[in-house]
């Protein structure tokens, strides 16, 4: 099963100039909780996430209407292709402990979404059965720990005690 027929098309974009009041914006709108970055020629060049606002609006000490997306982007964010198999951008997808992954096309210019989610959806309709023949449930669930899994963190001494 290929990428392009699970990803979401119609994909909610922003560029670095941005500000997080109207990324989020779009986030609440589009019920989405990753928003890729893209340049002028809608070439990705990052990927903002729900978390990434959320942080930076708690730790910034400015608006989120001065914030601009550039200031907190994960830069050059792992992609995928329309014509890549599933079940590799779900070991992406694990590998790097990332639930969406931006679908670009050859020249790197956003055409959709792949998120964990979009398999899940597909297993649970697949026949009326958590297993589709496509896309087995072991690889979806797989990603999906493997994303859920917490990432260890080195934790500064200095920050324990502040």
């Amino acid at each position: 099963m290929r990428v392009r027929e699970l990803m979401t098309e119609k994909v909610t974009a922003c560029t670095p100039d941005s500000t997080l009041a109207g990324v989020a914006s779009r986030m609440w709108l589009g019920a989405c909780g990753a928003v890729p970055v893209v340049d002028e020629a809608r070439r990705v060049v990052g990927i903002v996430t729900d978390r990434d606002v959320c942080f930076a609006v708690t730790s910034l000490d400015r608006a989120p209407s001065d914030i601009r997306v550039r200031e907190i982007m994960s830069g050059t964010p792992f992609t995928c292709s329309p014509d890549d198999d599933v079940r590799d951008a779900l070991r992406t997808m694990a590998d790097r402990h990332v639930r969406r992954l931006p679908v670009v096309d050859a020249g790197e210019r956003l055409v959709g979404m792949l998120s964990v989610t979009d398999t899940i959806l597909h297993a649970e309709r697949a026949g009326g059965s958590p297993y589709a023949p496509d896309l087995p449930n072991d690889d979806v669930m797989e990603a999906l720990r493997s994303v859920c899994r917490p990432a260890e963190r080195r934790i500064d001494e200095a920050v324990l005690h502040a």
